[in-house]
């Protein structure tokens, strides 16, 4: 496999050659706040706005996501303007996002959380005004629960569903602040051509879909077995 050397918060990692900056760094246990991001996707979507970084060389900080590893390259993730960017694009999700993590499902779980905690933001942040969309919950579906309310438009259930799969249910709707992932014609997700994978709500990052009862137990289980089986082929 071809490779490149690179430095990350000076740490010096090799990574894949063409593998994005984003990738490389998670892979080498440096953590870098992000939403959006699916490593499948070649085209990034690049709409969380919060995997800016710092790379010598270069005028103003990049979004992780989009820059492509290179030999020699140098990156910050801690660069000033960096997390200037990322901290403000974090407060402006949170200023239209219901934050009641202790009754949320994905408490603990949350990306959002990780986030905050990481950029050392207050998840109720005051520096922008609070603004909450009131929509119905869709809770139609035997297998999850779809709160638009708590929605990020990060796209991940949306690729899914389009592109992993091919059922092509969940779509987006409308514009700037109205903008919603929906069904076709807004319908509830029981009405739609939803097969019930829950496939949506796995690769969720905040709870706005959260698996049911069963079906989220069932999820935790493949979970387990899918780590030790990854644990197994690592042992020599």
């Amino acid at each position: 496999m071809n490779s490149v050397s690179l430095t990350i918060d000076g740490k010096k990692i090799r990574a894949r050659k063409g593998e994005k900056v984003l990738w490389a760094a998670l892979d080498n246990g440096i953590y870098i706040p992000n939403l959006c991001a699916i490593r499948e996707v070649w085209g990034p979507f690049a709409g969380c706005r919060l995997c800016f970084v710092e790379i010598e060389g270069r005028n103003g900080p990049v979004t992780a996501c989009t820059e492509t590893v290179e030999e020699g390259m140098t990156v910050n993730t801690q660069g000033p303007k960096a997390q200037r960017l990322a901290r403000t694009a974090l407060e402006l999700l949170l200023a239209s996002h219901p934050v009641d993590c202790a009754h949320c499902p994905a408490n603990r779980a949350c990306e959002l959380q990780k986030s905050a905690a990481h950029l050392r933001v207050k998840l109720k942040s005051k520096r922008f005004r609070k603004i909450e969309r009131e929509l119905p919950i869709d809770s139609s579906s035997p297998v999850f629960t779809y709160d638009p309310n708590k929605c990020v438009l990060c796209g991940k259930c949306v690729w899914v569903c389009r592109e992993r799969l091919g059922i092509g249910v969940l779509g987006f709707a409308q514009r700037g602040f109205k903008r919603v992932v929906t069904t076709f014609d807004n319908r509830p997700i029981a009405e739609s051509n939803c097969e019930g994978c829950g496939d949506c709500a796995a690769v969720c990052p905040v709870g706005a879909m959260v698996l049911k009862g069963e079906n989220k137990a069932r999820a935790s289980h493949a979970r387990e077995e899918e780590l030790l089986e990854r644990a197994r082929k690592r042992k020599p």
